[in-house]
Order: C-alpha cells, then sequence, then structure tokens
C-alpha cells in the first residue's frame, strides 16, 4: 500500500513494484486516508511519505505501529537527514530509503521489508555508519514523535498558531510541548532551535 500525497510518485511506485512482482492493493493522498485504508485492507508493506498534508508520516508510522507492532514499513521520503532515520527506526518502521535513491534500491528495501528484515538506502547507511565513528549523540533522542513534529515546525519559523493548525492540536497543547522541547534541548527561542536543527542536518540554511 502507498501513502504519499504525490500522484506521480505514487504512479512511478505502482509501475515499480508490479514489474517486481508485487500488487499495489491501495494508494492514499493522505495520512488520516492512509490509517483507515491499512485498517481496511491490511497490506503486507507500506510505503510511507514524511512529509504528508495534515497528519504526518511519522504520526501515520506511529498510529500503525501501535495497532500492528509487526507491521512491516518503508519510509520513502525527501529527507535525508540520520536523526530522522534513527527515530522512524526506533519508532519500528523496517526500511527507509530516500526519494533521491535508484529505483532499485526501492524494490530491494519492499523486498527485504516483505520478508520482515530491515533495510536503509545506502546514502542513510552511510550517514550512519558515520555518525557511530565519531560517536554524535542525537539531542533529540529524549523528544516524544509529538515534541519532534513540533520541533521541525517550529525549527522552520512557524508560530504556535500554525503548528497548531498543521497538526490538528490546541493551542494550549502546543505551548505546552514548545515548554518542554526548549527544557529538553535546553533552549529558550525560536532561532536556536533553528541553529540545532540545521546542526544536525534537519534543515538547511
Amino acid at each position: 500500500m502507498l501513502i504519499d500525497d504525490h500522484e506521480v510518485v505514487r504512479s512511478g511506485c505502482r509501475r515499480l513494484l508490479e514489474q517486481g512482482g508485487h500488487t499495489v492493493v491501495g494508494e492514499a493522498s493522505s495520512g488520516e486516508q492512509g490509517l483507515e485504508l491499512y485498517r481496511e485492507l491490511s497490506p503486507d508493506v507500506v510505503i510511507v511519505d514524511l512529509l504528508l498534508p495534515g497528519m504526518s508520516g511519522l504520526e501515520v508510522t506511529q498510529q500503525i505501529l501501535a495497532r500492528k507492532p509487526k507491521a512491516s514499513i518503508v519510509i520513502f521520503t525527501v529527507q535525508n537527514n540520520v536523526a530522522l532515520a534513527e527515530r522512524v527506526i526506533k519508532l519500528g518502521a523496517l526500511g527507509y530509503v530516500t526519494k533521491a535513491s535508484d529505483s532499485s534500491v526501492l524494490l530491494n528495501a519492499v523486498n527485504h521489508v516483505a520478508a520482515h528484515k530491515e533495510f536503509l538506502g545506502p546514502d542513510i547507511a552511510q550517514a550512519l555508519a558515520l555518525k557511530q565513528i565519531h560517536q554524535q549523540n542525537s539531542p533529540f533522542a529524549d523528544l516524544t514523535t509529538r515534541e519532534f513534529e513540533v520541533f521541525q515546525l517550529a525549527a522552520k519559523g512557524l508560530d504556535s498558531p500554525a503548528i497548531s493548525e498543521a497538526l490538528h492540536l490546541s493551542p494550549k497543547t502546543v505551548a505546552n510541548h514548545l515548554y518542554r522541547i526548549k527544557q529538553k534541548l535546553g533552549v529558550t527561542t525560536s532561532a536556536e532551535m533553528a541553529r540545532l536543527a540545521i546542526r544536525y542536518g534537519l534543515l538547511t540554511e
């Protein structure tokens, strides 16, 4: 099953997977639709984009795994950064592939994940290996999934009302999340959050 808000991406994935001997049983263009379709279809493998309108791919992944801990999920995203890859892997996603990868990489990922084996695209695998060599610990490890999502939006410069709208949260809930995020990361302003996000590859200057 495919969850991606771009029809062109879904169409390309469908052709690739069908040529590789797989059957695409459903497609969704939003996180909410994806969750509903997942419950209906119970697919063997789900390919999830992280940047979705409304509910993010990160939250979709978390909710699917909460419902079915052994669900086979491949993250397929433009976001090539170690901190994000680490987070979804710790949540329980089995695969992480960037959209800059060759088509064969995605097909290989689906084949591995369908057999309940972990798979990382070569660019992410290399970045993770380099991080381990340098022993660079992520400061985001203590953030919850929701706090991490709020952090990303705040670091991009969104104010509380915009974050509230994007994540469908009340302003009070967003304010509480921001307070805890600043406490955990040892920052006091959005500018400091942005600098931290840039340092760890979550945001470009």
